[in-house]
């Protein structure tokens, strides 16, 4: 926003693709952006350039887009809760990463993950034991890789791997 758009912008604020220009700009959970911002949102990607809240310029934009869902946004289309032009201009490239109840292979190197990223260089056996890990792969998740985040950051700060059967909703 420019400053002055409104009361409490007493200064210029540079937004997210302003930011991003001539670089990647990650939209997370693209599918829960509310219908009444989708036409802004189609409205950048369309004309590569905004205006700023305020502003009487536009400003030319030149992004990549990399944006994520867990929801079909194809089945979103379909019951009328996802533009059809916003889905086709986001849509150029899919990738699907399976859930990690799909991939229980990559728990002990995920934990492994989060355990270092949290500053413990330690092996996986310092804190887990082989069993608790076993265990661990027969879980749901249905929190995903956040889940499992959270399951380390629990093991860090009890000592011990709390059962995410127990944990979860």
């Amino acid at each position: 926003h420019e400053k002055g758009a409104f009361t409490g912008a007493d200064r210029q604020h540079t937004g997210a693709f302003e930011r991003a220009h001539g670089g990647t700009i990650f939209l997370d959970e693209i599918g829960e952006l509310p219908s009444s911002l989708q036409p802004v949102l189609l409205g950048v990607l369309e004309r590569r350039r905004f205006r700023r809240v305020g502003g009487t310029l536009d400003i030319a934009t030149n992004v990549r887009v990399v944006s994520a869902t867990n929801r079909d946004l194809r089945a979103e289309v379909n019951a009328n809760n996802f533009r059809l032009d916003l889905y086709y201009r986001t849509a150029v490239v899919t990738l699907h990463v399976p859930a990690l109840r799909e991939r229980a292979e990559d728990i002990p190197v995920l934990f492994e993950h989060f355990l270092r990223e949290s500053g413990h260089a330690e092996p996986l056996e310092n804190y887990v034991s082989r069993e608790t890990i076993r265990s661990l792969t027969k879980h749901r998740w249905p929190g995903n890789v956040r889940e499992l985040r959270n399951l380390v950051e629990a093991t860090l700060a009890l000592g011990i791997a709390p059962d995410p059967d127990v944990v979860s909703p």
